[in-house]
């Protein structure tokens, strides 16, 4: 019982001296809660969609494999100025039945505009040989198909609601692509 009543006081005591806040005592440093601990990298800037700038062919992707896998016969074909092209197929009633976007440059840019194109939040995860991953889903026009392997980036849209046909395209863009 001596102990408690003998320690009790100094207790008081040493409180009472550590009662003094950071702000009455500038050498003493507190963190900000408010702030967080780890620096988030900034977001990349997604390039602005391609568009349509010349008439085909498609560099990379042959017509007849694009009717075939896509169901549809295609009426012509359009490409972008970009390097690679994106490359558009369409209808022979002149809507859009498909394009292929191809980005190369940096990693989290392309990791961006995969997850523009088919966002983590609402996509199932699509994975093809060789390291590519990204999503699948359906679109209110069709479905998209987006992956991404270090600087690369790959997103195919369709006017078909499968994403399975998008996926033969990306996967056949890749390999004639040799990314």
């Amino acid at each position: 019982m001596k102990r408690a009543l003998f320690l009790g006081p100094l207790l008081i005591v040493l409180a009472a001296c550590n009662s003094q806040t950071a702000a009455d005592d500038p050498t003493v440093i507190t963190p900000d809660n408010n702030q967080s601990t780890s620096a988030a990298p900034p977001a990349a800037d997604v390039p602005a969609a391609p568009e349509p700038s010349a008439d085909g062919p498609c560099p990379y992707l042959d017509k007849t494999f694009v009717e075939d896998t896509n169901g549809q016969h295609v009426g012509n074909v359009k490409i972008s100025a970009d390097q690679p092209p994106a490359c558009f197929f369409y209808r022979p009633d002149g809507g859009v039945q498909l394009t292929v976007r191809v980005y190369t440059g940096d990693a989290a840019t392309a990791k961006a505009l995969v997850d523009q194109a088919a966002p983590i939040d609402t996509s199932n995860p699509a994975q093809l040989a060789g390291g590519w991953a990204g999503g699948a889903q359906p679109t209110d026009q069709g479905a998209v198909y987006a992956v991404a392997k270090e600087k690369d980036a790959v997103v195919v849209t369709t006017n078909q609601e499968q994403t399975i046909k998008a996926k033969v395209v990306a996967q056949e863009a890749i390999s004639k692509l040799g990314l």
